[in-house]
């Protein structure tokens, strides 16, 4: 496959350029190694392709996260604990989680244990890989690449999605690099307030 389109929110492709360049060839690489042809392996039963072969948004994620993996990309998850008093969330935000309980019980309120995970984390970049559904995407970019970034465990998130051109060809529902590179646009400059790469993939 090869990269179609990139997008850097807050300047996150130069912050990699400059700092972690072996990083961004080896997401490259990885990127160049999956044959798409490999996994056009689905028959389509939707009433307007019915018997067309389609790529596999499952089978295509296998391959990259087997490559990832490869070359040491692991998960990661960041454990934190809400309440329902806005003020208390605002004061334990940044703290550890451990710290947050303990803040949270000596408030009085009663902390509720959360985590966010995310696939793929390499000195301080997380990548994630999305063939699924619009809602997932949304959830990457406003939440899991935030909170980890917030939480200072990255300095860049990165997802990589498939171009119209290739998400045409695959189930119904699947995200696509232009619908989303739209509404990270449409919310300003500012928002979400975590450096990102957009990364459009094809054939």
């Amino acid at each position: 496959m090869k990269i179609a389109e990139t997008y850097s929110h807050l300047n996150g492709l130069e912050f990699l350029l400059v700092h972690k360049p072996k990083l961004w060839q080896e997401i490259q690489d990885v990127i160049s190694a999956v044959d798409a042809n490999e996994y056009r392996t689905k028959v389509s039963k939707e009433k307007t392709m019915i018997g067309k072969l389609l790529y596999s948004p499952i089978d295509m994620n296998s391959a990259f996260k087997r490559l990832l993996k490869e070359k040491s990309w692991e998960e990661s998850r960041v454990n934190y604990w809400v309440t329902k008093n806005e003020k208390l969330i605002r004061k334990t935000l940044t703290l550890p989680a451990e710290k947050q309980k303990r803040e949270i019980e000596a408030a009085g309120e009663t902390p509720i244990f959360s985590y966010n995970q995310t696939d793929f984390v390499k000195d301080r970049v997380a990548i994630e890989v999305q063939f699924g559904k619009y809602a997932f995407v949304a959830y990457d970019l406003f939440v899991k690449h935030l909170a980890f970034y917030v939480g200072d465990h990255i300095d860049v998130g990165i997802e990589i999605l498939p171009m119209k051109f290739l998400q045409s060809q695959m189930s119904s529902g699947v995200a696509y690099y232009e619908g989303e590179f739209y509404n990270v646009v449409r919310q300003g400059r500012g928002v979400p307030a975590v450096p990102l790469i957009l990364i459009g993939i094809e054939p």
